[in-house]
């Protein structure tokens, strides 16, 4: 039963919501393991909140698809009561940690921050299938989620903690936008959802037909996202000649698998899922590689989004690729 809770919150890509307090405290100051474990536990079990609850709402459209028949709602697995239950657990720790960790640093202001993320997140799920790009509540979540970790340490927000606050809120577009709009086409189409890629034109009929404004749309947020990553070393980080080239190096690679996921002709969602994880392991280690030139052991941090994910899918569905994403 465990399995199918980790599966409901979606435990594959955990890694990106947990860091995302830790990354908004660690660029403001904050540098001890404790307070920036409890900032993980803060987004760990915000993410189990939003993610059970897109499941819930979600309910009939995916039953549509045969591809996500292991999702536990659409099995059967948990039923809809549980699935209430947890959600609200999970919301209810989450606000209790950032409560907690507001008395710790005596500042209770921060706490009206991550209740607004969470109703950003809980707005996106009851809308999502209603109304297109409603995906930006998404990413207001996690910026909220990265401008709550900064605030609670300092109410002095440092340059480069706003750049990582725009940097996941782009992170979280392109993944919504583009990678959950394809993995979600077939269903998506079937269903006539108003998500932002069927309003575009992405359709699944024998094939899949990507329209080439959605195409710009992708690497428009790329192009955007990789000049806020390589904008710090101009203007704050000296003598990080390693990061550029390891930045560089990746940076070139995600945007040649991006070219590889738009380029699909035939719609297999395994063959999708296969692209969007490939691009998940290089996209969510850029931060704390760029990061790395504040302080070198944040490194270690690059390695929490994919581990999850690896870890997450390989306890779960016994493969490196979740089946139900």
């Amino acid at each position: 039963m465990i399995k199918e809770y980790l599966k409901l919150s979606r435990s594959f890509n955990v890694g990106l919501t947990a860091l995302a307090p830790v990354l908004g405290a660690f660029c403001n100051g904050e540098d001890s393991a404790f307070s920036l474990f409890l900032f993980f536990l803060v987004g760990f079990f915000g993410h189990c909140y939003g993610f059970a609850l897109n499941d819930i709402i979600d309910y009939r459209v995916d039953s549509l698809s045969h591809e996500l028949k292991e999702r536990p709602l659409v099995s059967g697995e948990i039923k809809m009561k549980q699935a209430w239950a947890f959600t609200f657990s999970m919301l209810f720790i989450s606000l209790s940690t950032g409560f907690l960790i507001s008395y710790i640093y005596s500042n209770f202001i921060s706490v009206s921050i991550l209740v607004l993320s969470a109703i950003s997140i809980t707005i996106y799920d009851l809308i999502s299938k209603k109304y297109p790009a409603m995906d930006i509540f998404v990413a207001l979540g996690i910026f909220l989620l990265i401008f709550y970790g900064a605030y609670t340490v300092s109410r002095d927000i440092k340059e480069i903690t706003w750049i990582v606050a725009i940097l996941g809120t782009l992170q979280v577009l392109f993944m919504q936008f583009i990678a959950g709009g394809l993995k979600d086409a077939e269903h998506d189409y079937k269903a006539k959802a108003n998500t932002l890629a069927i309003k575009m034109g992405v359709r699944v009929e024998e094939k899949i037909f990507i329209p080439f404004s959605f195409k710009l749309l992708a690497y428009l947020l790329q192009i955007i996202y990789l000049f806020f990553i390589f904008y710090p070393f101009y203007k704050i980080f000296e003598d990080a000649l390693i990061q550029l080239i390891i930045l560089s190096i990746l940076s070139i690679l995600m945007l040649y698998i991006s070219y590889k996921l738009l380029s699909i002709k035939k719609f297999v969602r395994d063959e999708v899922r296969k692209y969007i994880g490939e691009h998940y392991y290089i996209n969510f280690s850029l931060v704390p590689i760029m990061l790395t030139a504040i302080n070198p052991f944040i490194f270690l941090l690059a390695f929490v989004p994919p581990l999850a994910f690896l870890i997450s899918n390989i306890a779960i569905h016994g493969s490196v690729l979740p089946k139900t994403m």
